[in-house]
């Protein structure tokens, strides 16, 4: 490494908006807010016209159910295991939309969702569009974050090659795309830190931000929890780095303090905003958690949905969960299946350059500083996830896309130009095979695997099929099946009869009696026992509906 040519070291960072005293910009200043708005504004095309054409998600009506509970009634009453925030994102959309909703509906969370799109009279393409749609503004709102957090580290270049491969994300595509909370609590947890970042320079504006952008990812998924102590240290080394004297370590602390006090402010009055009287009657089984996990629990400084949120999700972890991966159906849970299924779900280019950016960060002595900054919370969360119960997809890890797209920027601070060709022709490869899977980014590979077609030979649920495609599905058989009697095993969350698929279950007759087209969703099929694995066995491949449904010809 010494023949290598390290930038010179700035003194501060790159200000996002110039001193007050400058009369006008630079010469060639106006290429990159341009670039900027271009990659912007082709990840917005990609995600509104991906949005319009796929069905609801299966998570996607307890979360549109739960934010017109919040719009129309004022109630905690609904999916207490996420808080509010990203729900009232949501709940932008549906007000918006303006529903019909029945108030005198009791029913579970899902049914409850299910009811308002299907039942309710409204149009439930209309309604989840607009419902997504303050979730594609937020992602797009979070490129500015990478863009700026990598622009400052190392450079206006490494910005935009960051900010490029963030647009080209096929997992931030198609998670920022829906009206879910995973892009958005990933998103305010980079804010935070990128923030904590700044605040070396500029404690007493950014370290309350910070607390801020904590508190929103707080307030939107408990599952970045395991990220508050990383953040909460960063605060205090921040404020030591910015201050000077015998005060530094009583200042340091009560910068951590003020997160802390920011963080917890913010997560109340989200609930507070749903209902000022904090009104609190689980609608499903709260259950009873001891040992360690019930003292975390009863300790928290949040309102009691909130700890009761986090005793449901300690009670799913507890759950049998079944898990697919490369082809191999298994029981519980694998440590290693995260780290696998983003070597299948990630841009070739876009893992060249994570590897190559978290080196130079680590190596480099001007960003070491910022290697805790850019690296320690998607770290933490990384090894939190694998330890989880559920493997379900690459979306309980999208917070590394974001992160990593910021490392992957600063490989720019070694000025060798190899290394700015070879990032160049990774960032172009990386949004070449995104481009090629538009729009089928919720099922994508890469090409090591395949691409979208395969994928769903080596995982399952949200990494391929999360019943995202009934509505192509409707289509392809009025086009190339009319007539025919069809059978149907959905995993999903919508009702095949509003999209016109008149079809039968073929589990419920026997084996002998299935005859025709039979549609089967990969979810399904990849953990097929049973009758299911007996009639795919006797059934031939005749057609594929948005790589996440096969139709078969028996």
């Amino acid at each position: 490494m010494r023949d290598l040519r390290i930038a010179p070291a700035v003194p501060r960072p790159v200000s996002l908006s110039p001193p007050a005293h400058r009369a006008h910009r630079p010469a060639g200043w106006w290429p990159v807010p341009l670039l900027v708005g271009v990659l912007l504004a082709q990840m917005a095309f990609s995600m509104v016209t991906t949005a319009v054409r796929q069905t609801p998600t299966i998570d996607e009506p307890v979360y549109v159910g739960a934010a017109a509970e919040y719009v129309r009634e004022h109630r905690l009453r609904h999916n207490p295991e996420h808080p509010p925030l990203g729900k009232l994102v949501i709940g932008v959309g549906v007000a918006l939309a303006n529903p019909k909703v029945d108030l005198d509906v009791t029913a579970d969370q899902g049914e409850s969702g299910r009811h308002l799109l299907y039942e309710s009279g409204n149009d439930p393409w209309r309604l989840m569009l607009w419902a997504r749609l303050p979730v594609i503004a937020l992602t797009l709102s979070f490129g500015l974050v990478v863009f700026a957090f990598a622009r400052e580290l190392a450079g206006p270049a490494a910005g935009l090659a960051a900010l490029a491969l963030y647009c080209f994300s096929p997992d931030v595509i198609a998670h920022g795309s829906l009206a879910t909370l995973d892009v958005p609590a990933a998103g305010f947890v980079l804010t935070s830190a990128w923030l904590l970042w700044r605040a070396r320079r500029r404690p007493r504006l950014y370290v309350p931000l910070a607390g801020v952008a904590l508190g929103a990812a707080l307030a939107t998924k408990m599952s970045v929890l395991p990220a508050v102590p990383v953040l909460m240290v960063l605060a205090g080394v921040s404020v030591w780095q910015a201050s000077a004297g015998d005060r530094r370590l009583r200042r340091a602390l009560a910068g951590v303090g003020l997160v802390a006090l920011a963080a917890i402010a913010l997560v109340w009055a989200t609930y507070l905003m749903v209902d000022p009287r904090l009104r609190w009657t689980p609608e499903q089984h709260v259950p009873v958690v001891r040992g360690l996990r019930g003292l975390l629990v009863g300790t928290m400084p949040f309102p009691e949905a909130y700890r009761d949120g986090m005793r449901v999700q300690f009670g799913l972890e507890n759950r049998p969960w079944q898990g697919f991966l490369f082809g191999r159906r298994y029981d519980g849970s694998l440590w290693y299946y995260l780290p696998a299924a983003l070597l299948v779900k990630t841009p070739l280019g876009a893992l060249a350059l994570w590897a190559g950016g978290v080196g130079a960060v680590v190596a480099a002595r001007r960003l070491r500083p910022a290697a805790p900054y850019v690296l320690a919370a998607p770290l933490v969360l990384l090894v939190a996830a694998m330890q989880a119960a559920r493997d379900l997809g690459t979306r309980y890890a999208v917070f590394l896309p974001l992160f990593l797209a910021v490392g992957a920027g600063c490989a720019l601070v070694v000025r060798r130009r190899w290394v700015s060709l070879g990032v160049a022709v990774l960032v172009a490869f990386a949004a070449v095979s995104s481009v090629r899977a538009y729009p089928y980014y919720l099922p994508y590979s890469n090409e090591a695997f395949g691409g979208p077609g395969r994928t769903r030979e080596w995982l399952h649920d949200s990494n391929v099929d999360w019943g995202q495609d009934l509505g192509r599905l409707a289509e392809r058989l009025r086009d190339r099946y009319p007539g025919e009697r069809v059978w149907l095993v959905y995993k999903g969350s919508g009702v095949p009869s509003f999209y016109g698929i008149r079809a039968s279950d073929p589990l419920r007759v026997p084996a002998r009696e299935v005859r025709g087209v039979l549609a089967v969703s990969d979810s399904a099929a990849a953990k097929a026992t049973g009758r299911l694995a007996g009639l795919l066995r006797g059934s031939r491949p005749v057609d594929d509906v948005g790589h996440s449904i096969t139709v078969y010809r028996r």
